[in-house]
């Protein structure tokens, strides 16, 4: 499908995949889409902007940037920085176009029916996207696609007016006459109030009064503050919203003084926020700040999970404001067919951008248009041929399963670097601009947003899956049932019914099986290798500690939720993984004690010390928090085995105490990820053994959810108490 991305500052059409329904959200059609002239021209222009420039705008990504040089080396931060600053972004945020599908648990839509969409996470241009439901309203049957595309804007101006709760008779002042201010206006006629519009443009104001507006001010006039003191008989407006987009601090200003007392002032646009304590405290004002498009607007549980907030305790949500929005404009309240300037069939897009850019004209409303193409639900786009797809003989053909930050970051170059063992044959992503952005990136012959097939594909040796952990032993299973190899991103299942079936695949396994490798990339780098290789021939079991400073993630992050499965499953795992390596034992018994935090801020979920006994004698335990500070050390261990210690600072240095061993040391934290593709490719070409024994996945992995029900069980009790 076709689908308008941003890079480099330009704006440009891309054919890649086609979204497919998933659960609670609804396929669409496009059929207009609505361009944000304010927002959307201001993100392709940062797009462009120099590196030093953006260092200069937000200093705090430049430390960001120093701390990772400091523990990662110049070539990862190197390659972390160059990957956020070529990806492709998709652009748009509102339109309205025909449903195709909808997935389980949706029963308000069918396909065929006509509805309006927003959201700058899945309303994008392109053919067609897949939205939540709760950011899908459907349209009024006279009201038309173009007009109904500006669905997002219509709610975002209204939701301005629902904050500044205008009551029949009073006299609002509404500065900034683009499209949020022409609706802004309108919606406030229609309330009963008088309107004074401000704007820099003549046009502006004379459509605005030709839409009702009552009075219309030009600074070049007469001092704007002077002139609404004027319209009100001295007293000032009862409120003010503002709806202009400019740096400047001279219009909050304005707006204050514009006011009686009492009044409130509304700021929907962007502007310039340098206070001045003389404009507003004397008088009392409110100042009021205007969400978007209303309450649920950036909650991911009314967002992305479908959870609607009760109508009788939260009247006006974003959806019920984009459906009141279109029903303003099905009974004529509102204008919006005179403020569409142009529509742009969505192959000339970059006319389209490139006439709001270069313009001496403003206009006020643009739109794209879509023609209905059989092909546009196509999940899979080829690339052009590269000379880094031409595979090397015995190379292994691979595909990647999950385009997220770390495949991207660490998967991705790494298979680059190892282009002796490795071909990327296809990249499969949820999202089409993702997968087509990071195949064309990394030179893969095709990408999807199907991940079966990628897997039907017999020119597809092995899959690296790296999902959120909710998906990766359904993944696997099919991975594996198809014939591939896989690499799984840890964890590998988050319960043991999810385990007992990946037990059972090789159990019940006839003849040659594919190669499992969970990503338990500690135990291949070169310190714990070394550590191993000491203990080996040790006399006596071992005592090992490790510390583990993981940094405060707030408590509402995917990686706490149902998606993640918390830390202990989605992270702690490495070292489960790793004790299991260093002892070579199966185990015995496992404790777990967590943290009584005293305040909700903080979890006794990734806050706790678990000690694991193994069949051998040998006692481990893992000190797992979020209390720490992220100028400390991540992690560290001490490995005490027959009068010798080890110690391990964060991957980057080893030393050894009562051995002539000599001490290790890296200049970057070296955690193993690339010798675990490696060996990864060794075992599938038949070099050597699985890298991890199936056993040992098993085990760690099981140590993993015997905690996870240790520490549920200590807040339950303590819940109870």
């Amino acid at each position: 499908m076709k689908q308008v991305l941003v890079s480099g500052g330009k704006v440009h059409l891309e054919n890649v995949p086609a979204p497919g329904v998933e659960p609670g959200t609804v396929l669409i059609h496009m059929d207009h889409s609505c361009i944000s002239i304010g927002t959307e021209m201001s993100g392709v222009k940062s797009s462009g902007v120099p590196l030093w420039k953006r260092a200069l705008r937000q200093p705090q990504h430049v430390k960001k940037v120093i701390d990772m040089l400091m523990t990662d080396g110049m070539s990862m931060t190197r390659k972390l920085v160059q990957e956020r600053l070529s990806v492709e972004l998709p652009t748009g945020y509102s339109g309205a176009g025909v449903v195709l599908a909808v997935g389980a648990g949706v029963d308000e839509y069918a396909p065929g029916d006509r509805v309006a969409c927003a959201g700058a996470q899945c309303a994008f241009h392109a053919e067609v996207v897949r939205v939540p439901k709760n950011l899908v309203v459907p349209m009024p049957d006279n009201v038309g696609f173009d007009v109904a595309s500006s669905v997002a804007l219509g709610a975002i101006a209204m939701q301005g007016v629902r904050r500044a709760t205008p009551t029949l008779g009073e006299t609002f002042v509404v500065i900034g006459l683009g499209v949020l201010g022409q609706l802004t206006m309108q919606m406030l006629r229609a309330n009963g109030c008088r309107v004074i519009g401000v704007d820099l443009d003549r046009e502006r104001l004379a459509l605005a009064q030709r839409h009702g507006m009552n009075w219309g001010v030009h600074p070049d006039d007469a001092d704007d503050v002077a002139q609404v003191a004027r319209i009100t008989g001295g007293t000032g407006a009862d409120g003010v919203i503002i709806t202009a987009a400019s740096p400047s601090d001279a219009i909050v200003s304005a707006a204050f003084r514009m006011c009686r007392k009492k009044a409130r002032v509304v700021l929907v646009g962007d502007v310039g926020l340098d206070l001045q304590r003389a404009d507003f405290y004397v008088k009392e004002l409110d100042f009021l700040i205007s969400s978007s498009y209303g309450p649920g607007r950036y909650d991911a549980q009314y967002e992305e999970g479908g959870l609607d907030y009760p109508l009788g305790y939260v009247r006006w949500t974003e959806g019920r404001n984009m459906a009141e929005y279109l029903r303003l404009i099905a009974d004529g309240t509102l204008d919006v067919q005179s403020m569409i300037a142009a529509v742009h069939p969505i192959d000339q897009v970059a006319e389209a951008y490139q006439s709001l850019q270069s313009g001496a004209e403003k206009p006020l409303m643009v739109l794209l248009s879509y023609a209905r193409r059989e092909d546009a639900l196509a999940r899979r786009t080829p690339l052009p041929p590269s000379r880094t797809t031409i595979a090397h003989t015995g190379a292994v053909r691979i595909a990647l399963i999950g385009a997220g930050g770390f495949a991207k970051g660490m998967h991705l170059p790494n298979l680059q670097e190892l282009k002796d063992d490795f071909v990327l044959r296809a990249v499969a992503s949820r999202t089409g601009h993702n997968a087509a952005s990071t195949g064309k990136r990394f030179a893969a012959s095709y990408t999807s947003t199907d991940h079966h097939e990628v897997l039907n594909d017999p020119e597809v040796d092995a899959v690296i899956i790296a999902t959120r952990h909710d998906t990766h032993a359904a993944l696997a299973l099919d991975a594996l049932r198809a014939g591939k190899h896989v690499l799984l991103e840890k964890p590998l299942a988050l319960t043991e019914e999810e385990l007992l079936g990946i037990e059972t695949f090789y159990q019940d396994a006839i003849g040659p099986t594919p190669v499992l490798l969970t990503g338990f990339n500690r135990r291949f780098s070169p310190y714990a290798r070394h550590i191993a290789a000491a203990v080996q021939n040790r006399s006596n079991p071992m005592v090992i500690n490790y510390r583990m400073n993981a940094g405060y993630i707030p408590l509402d992050h995917w990686v706490h939720g149902p998606e993640g499965g918390g830390r202990n499953r989605g992270e702690a795992c490495h070292i489960y993984d790793l004790f299991t390596f260093l002892t070579g034992s199966p185990v015995k018994s496992v404790q777990a004690t967590a943290l009584a935090p005293a305040t909700t801020y903080y979890s006794g979920s990734d806050n706790f010390v678990a000690t694991i006994g193994f069949e051998d004698g040998s006692v481990a335990t893992l000190t797992y928090t979020a209390l720490g500070n992220a100028e400390f050390p991540k992690e560290s261990m001490e490995v005490f085995a027959d009068g010798v210690v080890f110690s391990l600072n964060d991957y980057r240095a080893l030393s050894v105490t009562g051995s002539r061993s000599k001490p290790l040391e890296t200049r970057t934290s070296s955690k193993g990820q690339k010798e675990e593709l490696q060996a990864f490719a060794a075992a599938i070409r038949g070099k050597s053994d699985w890298p991890i024994p199936l056993w040992q996945q098993l085990q760690a992995t099981r140590i993993a959810n015997q905690i996870h029900s240790l520490l549920a069980g200590a807040r339950s009790i303590a819940t109870s108490q």
